[in-house]
């Protein structure tokens, strides 16, 4: 702390001022001897000033009991993903009591380079919460992905010291890695000093270890409790995800508390997180309160959303309730339901009314598909070997199977007994390149759905029973410069533009929302399994660092033993 502002505060501390907010007959959720602690809060200039029944304020609410956890983290969550503009996104999570985001833009740096870095950390300058990039590591996620812009070791320099800026992001490329690449290795040694985080599911145990020794320190990709448990064997620590299409926090939370581990290296995050589920949920408090019904004790809950990932990050001032953090609260009416009756961000009570601040968006960053239009015979798929692999959905997973099926040899495939056509388009640079699959457990008829969410090179991907209204869907696209489509029998049902990037929309959440809810009910009543979201489902067919079998517009690919590698 500085010497002015400790001087200031410190009058307070020791009781010769009086604090600008206390609240008094708290229960405090005490992160680092795991008590709950029966006391008062004294804030002063948005930090805790101490934690006494002695303290007086120049204005005091009575708590009447009710519990006072720190702010919850988001220890890893891409902005983008949500589809507004990334400070309504913020804003309403805050009201959820996520005082602290820990973002990675690697999805607008995909598409557009340093520009979308730059729209991500000047849209949340003034958010009601506090904001942290890690600098995309990936960009793009590997050799064979055709996205918008390349961002190398010297683009990152520039960003090196910015206080927001905390480490590396995700790194997806583990081959990369484990194999000594030069120009991934520049990337690590930039920050070298700094938290690197992981992209590594089902690495073998050799290659996880080679993958912890180049300086990889965190991973958010662990699906079952074995693999979390060989990660933090190794030092990984597991950032346990639940968002709106990975949900981990059940598998790996039961075998915590079934093996009675040590959480210390363990965190939350959500990942991708729809604003509707936010709103219906919570954010981070909903992994808290899932993770203490499955029978984790609620303090070392709290822990891992809180001080588990403020050290981690070496978030000093965050994290804890004690003199010298930063009065980010959360007040809650139960503990283990976590019920969230207000949050508190720099000691001031947040509106629950609150709108988001929104920059206008650059122009150039909504002009981002480049591409001419398509046509059936476009998405012609000849079935000429006596096995053909399909890519297996995986309900409440990301990860997919590669389904070996035998179809009868034609011309060009047609989609029945639940298969469905799927195909990824190359948006950036119109090359031309399209790749063509078939996949499992989809199950659209009548027509044909597109989005131009697709990590994380961002193409337009598009799921369909006819070639016709797959083309139909992608023009759409074209028309729109991004966004979701669905079309039936050769008509345009309903679009949702996200013109900024293809990824998001500044339209504002009531206005996406009822596109949204209006075009999934849609899709369930075309055929696609109500158990799964149709289209942050389909964003994932197009990504081949999640195992097993992905579409890229050069085709399919598989992540498996070999690595990643082409399959016909």
């Amino acid at each position: 702390m500085r010497y002015d502002e400790f001087k200031k505060i410190s009058k307070v501390t020791l009781g010769k001022a009086k604090a600008d907010l206390v609240l008094r007959n708290a229960r405090i959720v005490d992160v680092f001897t795991g008590e709950i602690v029966k006391s008062s809060i004294a804030i002063k200039d948005g930090l805790i000033a101490g934690v006494s029944k002695r303290y007086r304020g120049k204005k005091e609410i009575d708590l009447n009991g009710k519990y006072v956890a720190p702010g919850f983290i988001d220890a890893h969550l891409h902005l983008e993903s949500c589809m507004v503009s990334p400070n309504e996104t913020v804003t309403t999570a805050v009201k959820a009591g996520t005082t602290t985001f820990i973002v990675d833009p690697h999805e607008a740096a995909n598409v557009s380079g340093a520009d979308g870095i730059n729209y991500i950390l000047d849209q949340t300058e003034k958010s009601p919460a506090n904001v942290f990039v890690m600098m995309p590591s990936c960009v793009p996620a590997t050799m064979i992905d055709d996205n918008g812009c390349l961002f190398a070791a010297n683009d990152m320099y520039p960003y090196v010291g910015n206080p927001r800026i905390l480490g590396l992001g995700e790194v997806m490329d583990d081959p990369a890695v484990i194999h000594a690449d030069q120009r991934m290795f520049a990337k690590l040694d930039l920050f070298e000093h700094r938290v690197i985080d992981g992209h590594a599911p089902y690495l073998p145990n050799m290659e996880l270890s080679a993958y912890k020794m180049a300086g990889v320190d965190t991973d958010h990709e662990a699906t079952t409790f074995e693999y979390a448990l060989e990660e933090v064997r190794r030092g990984i620590h597991v950032h346990i995800r639940e968002g709106s299409a990975a949900r981990n926090v059940e598998a790996i939370v039961k075998g915590i508390v079934r093996e009675k581990l040590d959480t210390e290296h363990f965190s939350f995050c959500t990942d991708d997180k729809h604003i509707e589920d936010i709103l219906r949920d919570g954010h981070i408090s909903y992994n808290v309160r899932l993770a203490i019904k499955l029978g984790l004790d609620p303090i070392k809950a709290i822990k891992m959303a809180t001080i588990n990932t403020a050290k981690l990050y070496g978030l000093k001032h965050l994290g804890a309730i004690s003199p010298g953090y930063q009065a980010d609260l959360v007040i809650l009416d139960d503990l283990k339901k976590v019920k969230v009756s207000d949050v508190y961000y720099k000691g001031v009570k947040v509106d629950q009314k609150m709108k988001p601040y929104v920059r206008k968006c650059p122009a150039r960053l909504k002009k981002t598909v480049h591409l001419d239009k398509v046509s059936e015979k476009d998405f012609v798929l000849p079935i000429r070997t006596a096995k053909t692999h399909v890519i297996g959905l995986q309900k409440g997973q990301i990860t997919t199977s590669d389904l070996e099926v035998s179809f009868k040899k034609c011309a060009n495939f047609l989609p029945s007994d639940g298969y469905s056509k799927v195909a990824a388009v190359e948006r950036h640079k119109n090359s031309g390149k399209i790749g063509v699959g078939i996949a499992s457990g989809y199950g659209v008829k009548g027509g044909a759905i597109a989005s131009s969410v697709s990590h994380d090179s961002h193409n337009i991907i598009v799921i369909g029973d006819n070639d016709r209204d797959m083309a139909i869907a992608v023009n759409e696209l074209i028309r729109t410069q991004g966004g979701y489509v669905i079309v039936e029998n050769g008509k345009v049902f309903e679009t949702l533009p996200l013109p900024i990037m293809g990824l998001m929309s500044d339209a504002g959440f009531a206005s996406v929302n009822k596109s949204l809810q209006k075009m999934k009910k849609k899709a369930i009543q075309m055929g696609v399994d109500k158990d799964i979201d149709p289209f942050i489902t389909l964003s994932f067919l197009a990504l081949p660092v999640i195992p097993a079998l992905r579409i890229t517009p050069r085709g399919l690919y598989k992540l498996d033993d070999r690595g990643l590698h082409q399959v016909d």
